[in-house]
């Protein structure tokens, strides 16, 4: 499963019995162990990554296993499988709300 805030994705993957799990895609050129996962303690698996806006394909790889995200943005089929698709939107600019307010005037 991912989540995907201001442009910081998080990735969930359910796999209690795994001893090693990462996720390889088009965003680090499909090295399998680059982007490792950390173990949670109910079985889960969690990683966090920046990513620039686009849409991304990427696997879950588990003690060596290929793993599709179909609870991901869709899949789509891949070289070796479906591979899970994933999107970030571009980064909303944020203005500064003090600009946005009317100046202090002195009392008369």
């Amino acid at each position: 499963m991912t989540k995907v805030k201001d442009q910081w994705v998080e990735f969930t993957f359910f796999r209690p019995g795994a001893k090693c799990v990462s996720i390889a895609g088009d965003f680090n050129g499909w090295r399998e162990g680059q982007l490792p996962m950390l173990r949670a303690s109910d079985g889960y698996w969690v990683a966090r990554v920046r990513l620039p806006a686009g849409e991304f394909r990427f696997r879950y790889c588990a003690d060596g296993e290929w793993y599709t995200d179909f609870a991901a943005f869709g899949v789509t089929p891949g070289r070796f499988g479906l591979d899970s698709v994933l999107r970030v939107a571009p980064a909303i600019a944020t203005a500064d709300r003090s600009a946005r307010r009317p100046p202090v005037r002195a009392a008369a």
